[in-house]
């Protein structure tokens, strides 16, 4: 479980592929306190560390999350939003993240907004998905590369989102383009709520 209050960005240093696995390598500033078995957002994807050694970890994608996500898209050198796991006794600072990345999206349009920003995505929009909660409303949370956000301006396939001079500096934000492609999960509880009324209904 996360908070969508990223830590940092992570640097990835090497990529490794093991059949339909790939095996991601990268380094932060708070690789000496992690252990094996662990799990950290990557870009919004719960991953577990698989492997310690000299100032690196290792984390292991399946081709599901390779399929839902951008990870398979990464190159080595690239920055990724790097989130351990929420403390029980701390404070929900974002909105409850699961990791569970739902699909990705395209960038179409970034707007300076003389010292913050407007980025607005879409995603491919599915009638049926959409009625089991995979959809965005207004001034509701959605979790981009692992970045708890606020929604505005939602339509069927896209939203905006606005992005404040910290969050752009301390994420990957600053190197999200038009064209680019991020990860997407929306909030659990619209999740909770639409199954709820799917039931009830039949």
């Amino acid at each position: 479980m996360f908070s969508g209050i990223v830590e940092e960005t992570a640097k990835l240093v090497d990529i490794v592929k093991e059949n339909d696995n790939v095996h991601f390598t990268l380094t932060c500033s708070f690789v000496n306190d992690l252990k094996i078995d662990q799990s950290i957002s990557h870009n919004g994807v719960c991953l577990t560390v698989v492997d310690l050694k000299e100032g690196n970890y290792t984390v292991t994608a399946m081709r599901e999350t390779l399929d839902r996500s951008n990870l398979g898209l990464l190159k080595v050198g690239e920055l990724v939003n790097v989130e351990r796991s929420m403390k029980m006794n701390g404070r929900l600072d974002g909105h409850i993240v699961q990791g569970h990345v739902d699909q990705t999206a395209v960038c179409t349009e970034i707007k300076d907004a003389n010292g913050s920003w407007y980025f607005t995505f879409k995603y491919k929009f599915d009638k049926e998905m959409a009625k089991r909660g995979y959809f965005t409303v207004d001034k509701g949370s959605v979790t981009i590369n692992g970045v708890s956000l606020t929604v505005c301006e939602p339509t069927e396939d896209s939203f905006t989102v606005a992005i404040i001079p910290y969050t752009y500096e301390y994420t990957n934000f600053h190197a999200i383009q038009v064209g680019g492609v991020v990860n997407l999960e929306f909030d659990i509880i619209g999740k909770y709520i639409s199954r709820l009324q799917e039931l009830t209904a039949e």
